[in-house]
């Protein structure tokens, strides 16, 4: 079950990794066009009607069109994610898939007389269910599944993908076997089990809406801020298996993050409801309790605050390599919002280090941010150019999203973060980076020269072939990919892979995860797509 969300959280980063993109193209583009700044601050080449004023509001349509289309791009990702052969076939077969479920759903509505025009509902067993009709791709009025309708679609095309790329047919129908067969056969599951979702779709609808009206009822009762808390405490727990995104995303996109009505429109999921504010340019709808804000302070302040506690207590002779780890990692914390590379690494150093007090402070930041009624959203993780953008931007174009207290709490955080990791590495004798002779290592710019010079595991090839070794040879290798931060390789046999310790001392990783029996998470940073790349690669893939 590990490896399967594993593998999940790494399909869904494909996607997700678009969405910086389009979230600066929707800052950008919904603030400058926001009437309420345009006119606050009379800037005339704004104005309505200007050429730039026409180009930023193509801007906001290019960003929103990425948001609006996610649950297509998840059926894409999965399929290319879980597909062991002939990935390009399973995305094609994916899409099929999606389009056909969603048809034979709107099909099936409108000839079973399921849908009340009067109040745009559908009914179903004598129960009327509101807010679960979308239009999808021009196909109007079938059920709004949000990436839950992609991940089905992608899901089951995935499993007949693997079981029928390779399928032979008789030689009077040669030409439609292999992969060709996929999208056939694709297209008349999801003919079946669009028109089954039909008929079970609304129930789920309405759990998921129940839970965000809970959520809701918290928000109303002045207690939102528990429910923040607790997804803080448990999406910061989730890092170090890597299935946080798996956790957040159904806030994000879903109506379990909650529902609001913007511009005429009914929006699900707090991420969404964040972005079409934006767009719009009403804030009302959006929540303090909105599953993202809490991020910043901790990322931005609290965690390269953590990185300069474990530099100040460098062995001298270590300063200047170990300071050029510490601060590359902690200017990637404060920049971009990832956090993985930091904070893998005290994580393996000392677990109790990462769950007894970061976590917690974690969950007190979205607490705070609650309290504090902040409002600012992000594309996927609290950084500064997210926080500039989603933040500074709205907030000086006349959002009252109170941006402003994220500088205050994160200065805090800085402070708690220093002086309680301090002493908490001093008083139980941690071995951070260059620390009375650390296992971690610390490499510098020349022992990188030398080790690429002599063809060693420094070097780019010898670093791909020491990796595959490490990883018990190409014959136990099943499959390599990356997400945002980490390589993401299925095994035949974890027990075959080397160990923490040497990944982290020879192989310059921040650490090894080994998630069940075939799952292996090495934590790279930014380098692992190059990574994954290399090995691929020398792997003939």
């Amino acid at each position: 079950m590990k490896g399967f969300f594993s593998k999940l959280s790494q399909a869904i980063m494909l996607p997700i990794a678009l969405l910086p993109a389009a979230g600066i193209m929707l800052g950008i583009g919904g603030s400058f066009t926001n009437p309420t700044m345009v006119e606050a601050y009379q800037i005339s080449i704004l104005q309505d009607g200007t050429a730039l004023n026409s180009f930023l509001q193509v801007m906001t349509a290019a960003g929103n069109i990425v948001f609006a289309n996610l649950p297509v791009m998840f059926a894409l990702a999965i399929a290319i994610g879980f597909a062991r052969a002939e990935k390009g076939a399973a995305a094609l077969a994916a899409l099929i898939s999606y389009l056909v479920m969603n048809v034979a759903i709107a099909k099936t509505l409108v000839v079973g007389g399921m849908i009340d025009s009067a109040s745009n509902t559908v009914i179903l067993m004598g129960s009327n269910y509101s807010g679960i009709l979308a239009d999808v791709l021009g196909i109007h009025n079938t059920l709004s599944m949000g990436v839950f309708g992609g991940l089905i679609a992608g899901a089951v095309t995935v499993v007949l993908h693997n079981r029928y790329h390779d399928a032979k047919l008789p030689d009077y129908l040669g030409f439609f076997g292999g992969a060709r067969y996929v999208p056939i056969i694709s297209a008349f599951a999801a003919l079946f089990y669009g028109i089954v979702l039909t008929f079970i779709w609304p129930f789920f609808g309405a759990a998921f809406g129940a839970i965000g009206v809970a959520l809701g009822d918290l928000r109303a009762s002045g207690l939102g801020y528990i429910a923040s808390f607790i997804f803080g405490i448990i999406e910061r727990s989730l890092i170090p298996v890597g299935l946080h995104h798996v956790f957040y995303l159904p806030l994000w996109q879903t109506e379990i993050g909650g529902t609001a009505h913007i511009a005429g429109e009914v929006v699900k999921g707090t991420q969404n409801i964040f972005f079409a504010s934006l767009a719009s340019g009403d804030f009302s709808q959006f929540s303090s309790t909105n599953f993202m804000t809490g991020k910043f302070p901790f990322m931005m302040f609290g965690l390269p605050a953590a990185a300069y506690a474990m530099y100040t207590l460098v062995d001298p002779e270590n300063r200047k390599a170990a300071g050029g780890l510490l601060f590359s990692v902690a200017l990637t914390a404060f920049l971009t919002g990832i956090t993985e590379p930091i904070e893998f690494t005290f994580l393996f150093l000392s677990p109790a280090l990462y769950y007894f007090l970061h976590v917690p402070l974690a969950g007190i930041s979205f607490l705070l941010m609650d309290l504090l009624g902040v409002k600012v959203g992000m594309t996927f993780s609290g950084g500064f150019i997210d926080f500039s953008l989603f933040g500074i931007l709205p907030g000086v174009t006349g959002v009252n999203n109170h941006w402003y207290y994220i500088i205050a709490v994160g200065i805090v955080y800085a402070f708690v973060y220093f002086f309680l990791f301090r002493w908490y590495i001093v008083k139980f004798d941690v071995k951070t980076p260059g620390r009375k002779g650390s296992a971690v290592a610390v490499v510098s710019k020349q022992d990188y020269r030398d080790a690429k010079a002599g063809g060693s595991a420094g070097g780019d090839d010898g670093k791909a072939e020491a990796m595959i070794d490490a990883l018990g040879g190409k014959d136990n290798i099943v499959d390599v990919d990356a997400c945002i931060t980490r390589l993401r390789i299925t095994v035949k046999d974890a027990g075959l892979v080397k160990e923490n310790d040497y990944w982290t001392t020879q192989l310059g990783a921040r650490g090894l995860v080994k998630v069940g029996e075939t799952g292996i998470q090495a934590i790279y940073g930014a380098q692992a797509a190059t990574y994954k790349a290399q090995i691929n690669s020398k792997l003939g893939k």
